[in-house]
């Protein structure tokens, strides 16, 4: 058996059992009674016989309709899966000998992905004699570090991994803030213009 289907509780003639403690479709406790018996209730209202405590002295079985309480965990769950907001990770790879003109390039795509609220991981790529100076990929770090501090926070150091040097940057917390509000702004816009 998965253990998927292990959480599902049991069902009407799917619980084995002697006697249970029932708990009416409202919520009150009815007593103990025998399996046939709460069965007998469930049936009688038109609902199910659901097992939500097995590991309780009796186990403890509701009257209620699971589809329906499936359904409303099914629509719990999208409503908290929607309001969750999910981080990337970008990333922008520069060379040791990157010229003016595409560190400038490239900042601007750093810059975009931080306001999009992404974290950004910068990567300095290193080959053949380059390995011989980290300092220089350190100091474009340093830089990129120091043009984006208004906007960004360094969340890990350059490190070196290998021929490659790392650091990750993630946008500051007010930063996050305006652009949720610029969004809700905009959503408020639309809705007047509408009307």
């Amino acid at each position: 058996m998965s253990a998927i289907a292990a959480q599902e509780p049991r069902l009407n003639e799917q619980i084995r059992l002697d006697k249970c403690r029932l708990i009416d479709f409202d919520g009150n406790q009815m007593g103990v009674f025998s399996i046939e018996q709460a069965q007998s209730i469930a049936d009688a209202a038109g609902l199910d016989l659901v097992e939500i405590a097995p590991n309780a002295d009796p186990p403890v079985c509701r009257v209620m309709d699971y589809g329906k309480y499936k359904y409303d965990q099914a629509i719990k769950a999208k409503q908290a899966r929607k309001n969750q907001t999910k981080i990337e990770i970008k990333e922008m790879k520069f060379r040791p000998k990157i010229d003016v003109g595409d560190y400038q390039t490239k900042k601007k795509h750093v810059l975009r992905f931080l306001e999009a609220g992404n974290k950004v991981k910068i990567t300095i790529m290193f080959r053949g004699r380059e390995m011989v100076h980290p300092d220089q990929g350190l100091s474009i770090l340093e830089r990129l570090a120091d043009d984006l501090k208004d906007i960004a926070v360094i969340e890990n150091q350059p490190k070196m991994e290998g021929r490659n040097m790392h650091m990750l940057i993630a946008p500051l917390p007010q930063t996050n803030a305006k652009k949720k509000d610029s969004k809700e702004d905009t959503k408020e816009g639309k809705v007047e213009d509408n009307a």
